[in-house]
């Protein structure tokens, strides 16, 4: 399936299959249609949008740290550190350490970096016209109160999940979590084979007493 057809079986799913789906998933899937469209454009200079994102924070603010753009761009370190290694052998960034401080690593863009900002950008602007054909200011200005108050509603809920000391756990720690259950389950896996046993041995035992008698 091309990624027009997809994009299309998605509306045709909202238009009427499932009209009253959850709104978290219709902001997905728009989402997901912004993210295809400009995907598509950014391929012609060969971008990929995970570079895309990385590339657009440091336009605005750069020499960041690489944890500062993990928090920008709302992505674990691991898939920054990741990303920015890429981007260095591309010739988009270059990481360094400032004088003194030995701790932290700087990403900072190369004049090559900088110079996809003029050719990338005005594709985001298009993929945006696009979107938004069709509508009138009043309905853009409509959704942008919606996902705003959305935004703001999920900010709440995140301060008081705090509160109550429920936080989203960082990629090492799920990954500790996940291998800790893992064998966890095959530690208990020996026990439930002998158990399974036993009961299997049971009836057995009771036919060959039966037949004894």
């Amino acid at each position: 399936m091309s990624s027009a057809e997809d994009t299309r079986k998605i509306l045709e799913h909202w238009q009427s299959a499932a009209p009253n789906d959850r709104l978290a998933h219709l902001v997905k899937d728009a989402t997901r249609a912004f993210v295809r469209a400009l995907q598509m454009r950014l391929n012609e200079h060969h971008v990929s949008f995970g570079h895309w994102a990385f590339l657009r924070i440091l336009w605005e603010r750069d020499g960041l740290t690489q944890r500062e753009l993990s928090d920008e761009a709302g992505v674990m370190e691991p898939t920054t550190y990741s990303a920015l290694k890429a981007m260095e052998a591309l010739g988009y960034v270059e990481r360094k350490h400032l004088p003194g401080n030995k701790k932290n690593m700087y990403v900072y863009l190369t004049d090559r970096g900088r110079a996809l900002e003029r050719k990338l950008i005005p594709l985001a602007e298009e993929v945006n016209r696009i979107g938004i054909g069709g509508l009138t200011e009043d309905q853009i200005d409509v959704a942008r109160k919606v996902l705003l108050g959305i935004i703001a509603n999920l900010a709440e809920d995140e301060e008081k999940a705090e509160a109550r000391s429920l936080r989203i756990p960082s990629t090492r720690e799920l990954s500790r979590r996940v291998s800790e259950r893992v064998e966890r389950q095959r530690a208990r896996a020996p026990r439930r084979e002998a158990e399974a046993g036993t009961q299997a041995a049971a009836p057995r035992k009771k036919r060959v007493a039966a037949h004894d008698e």
